[in-house]
């Protein structure tokens, strides 16, 4: 008897004496919408739009309001949120775009992205929707540090619109409005599979961007003119429900940090929520997207942060997190940002942001002020009545609704001064860029100026991806990985 007491005793002292195991990393669900504006979400203040999930994930865990992409389109965005650098140091400041014949731009394997880092330190990762940081060999998700990947290469208007896992086709042409379901029923299964181990699932839908589809489950037919997009926004809101219903389920809910954002504004159909502007612009209608971001027990719930960030940011404050150094060998722009989601008051890590249009710096953002160094882009509408989208649903190898948000459905302000180089604005008391300051600020102009130059003097030594091969649009026959079969 005292032989077995002895034994047990000398067994759970043992135990004690061994060095507790380090706990299990977080798990990161990173959700990035397409063309989703800054108005778009309830919880952003859109009188119809239905996000009752979304706004519970801001409800329990923090919502920016100054939230920056450095560019008012795809791909040039896409490679900062996933290496923490402005365009220019990654050198992906244009679109690839196979039915335009740019197939030679893509993130270059020189560049470290989440999925990288987080890889060598034991993280499943997997990537699925959107890429559009190159679809030829040497470009494609699992070549730049990701276990797996299902979605479409590239955008969802550009032709051949095909689906692809791993490196291989598996559906040609795409019924789009099964998209959003079919990304999330992966995602569960991703987060399912890997449950034993930390993981970075990177869930890029394609939705709003155009064409607009949506499962028959969510669409209102006598909804009026913005209903086709309402139903996109109520899909990605369900998809988002669905992530947070699994971590649940998984048991996982306390260890995972989601983040949901967009890559840029919205296009036609959307809401910039009174800012000025659209996608492709350089006023912050274009710039400027929700981000929010929710983790129990380490987020407190409902903070608004009012601090500038940006999507150079999302990749020094997982990998710290993860409790990985960040690269030495390069500059990382961003900076973690994780102190501002957790702890009220805190400031931002950043003097300034940069937001660019293809290889040029246009405008910086420091604190409430906002200097448009170069004249803002903004779109020329084209008449409603006769535009034609050359990349519109066909029926053929587009398969999405003929009922599509044009040009009279414009998403942001339209009002203003005019551009022109050197605006100044007070993004506090005037949100929507419709006041000119420069003139009253001159010490700001000068001040913010500076900055730009000393930025700009960088991103003008860089040797930047150039769309050699742009060819208008054309259809290009899918059903492989390739794209030199051109239909008449």
């Amino acid at each position: 008897m005292w032989t077995g007491v002895v034994f047990v005793l000398g067994f759970a002292l043992l135990a004690l004496c061994k060095p507790a195991q380090a706990a299990q990393p977080p798990n990161f669900v990173l959700i990035v919408a397409d063309d989703l504006g800054y108005g778009d979400l309830h919880t952003y203040g859109h009188p119809r739009f239905e996000t009752p999930h979304l706004d519970r994930m801001a409800s329990e865990g923090v919502r920016f309001t100054d939230f920056y992409m450095p560019m008012p389109y795809c791909a040039p965005s896409r490679s900062s949120i996933l290496t923490g650098r402005y365009p220019f140091r990654t050198t992906v400041v244009r679109n690839p775009a196979p039915d335009n014949g740019v197939n030679d731009i893509g993130l270059p394997a020189s560049e470290i992205t989440i999925a990288a880092a987080l890889k060598k330190a034991g993280y499943a990762t997997c990537a699925i929707g959107k890429w559009h940081l190159g679809h030829v060999p040497g470009f494609l998700p699992r070549e730049r540090g990701f276990d797996e990947y299902y979605g479409i290469l590239y955008s969802n208007d550009m032709r051949p619109v095909q689906l692809v896992e791993n490196e291989r086709v598996v559906e040609y042409p795409v019924v789009q409005a099964l998209l959003t379901r079919r990304y999330t029923e992966r995602a569960l299964a991703f987060m399912e599979k890997n449950r034993q181990r930390p993981f970075f699932l990177y869930l890029a839908h394609a939705m709003p961007h155009k064409p607009l589809a949506v499962s028959e489950d969510f669409y209102r037919p006598k909804g009026g003119p913005q209903e086709l997009y309402a139903a996109v926004i109520r899909e990605l809101d369900w998809s988002v429900g669905e992530v947070l219903r699994k971590l649940d389920e998984l048991g996982l809910t306390e260890r995972t940090l989601v983040i949901f954002t967009s890559d840029n504004g919205p296009w036609y159909g959307g809401s910039t929520g009174g800012l000025r502007g659209m996608k492709g612009d350089t006023f912050d209608g274009g710039v400027r997207v929700p981000f929010i971001a929710r983790w129990p027990g380490r987020i407190p719930k409902g903070l608004v942060v009012r601090e500038v960030a940006g999507a150079i940011d999302i990749f020094p404050t997982l990998v710290r997190l993860a409790g990985l150094k960040l690269p030495e060998d390069r500059i990382i722009d961003g900076k973690d940002i994780f102190p501002l989601m957790t702890t009220p008051g805190t400031k931002s890590p950043h003097e300034a942001v940069f937001i660019m249009s293809g290889p040029q710096l246009y405008a910086v953002r420091s604190g409430k002020w906002k200097l448009h160094v170069r004249a803002p882009e903004l779109r020329r509408l084209p008449d409603p009545k006769t535009w034609v989208d050359p990349r519109g649903p066909d029926g053929v190898t587009i398969l999405a609704p003929y009922e599509q948000a044009r040009p009279d459905l414009y998403p942001g302000v339209q009002t203003g001064d005019p551009p022109k180089p050197m605006m100044l604005f007070d993004m506090e008391a005037d949100p929507a860029e419709q006041r000119d300051v420069s003139n009253q600020y001159p010490d700001v102009v000068k001040r913010l100026r500076q900055l730009f130059d000393r930025v700009e003097a960088e991103a003008k030594q860089a040797k930047l991806q150039e769309a050699r091969g742009w060819q208008g649009v054309r259809r290009i026959k899918g059903g492989e990985l390739r794209y030199d079969r051109i239909l008449p």
